[in-house]
């Protein structure tokens, strides 16, 4: 068996990832710093959540910046 194996947290944060980015690109940004809807972006949202979830394992409590 491999030695990397994805969890399922891993799992999730690679498609949130790879929502963030494919956002970046149509938007022509390289970072939701330089986007106007930073403040205001579910798919950024939910990644921030994924990776909480993939270092706490879903184990933890909420957080908030």
């Amino acid at each position: 068996m491999s030695e990397q194996v994805l969890d399922e947290w891993k799992i999730a944060l690679t498609h949130k990832k790879a929502e963030l980015e494919s956002c970046q690109f149509e938007h022509q940004v390289k970072s939701c710093m330089k986007c106007e809807k930073l403040l205001d972006c579910t798919i950024r949202d939910t990644y921030i959540k994924a990776v909480y979830d993939s270092m706490s394992k879903g184990a933890g409590g909420g957080f908030e910046f």
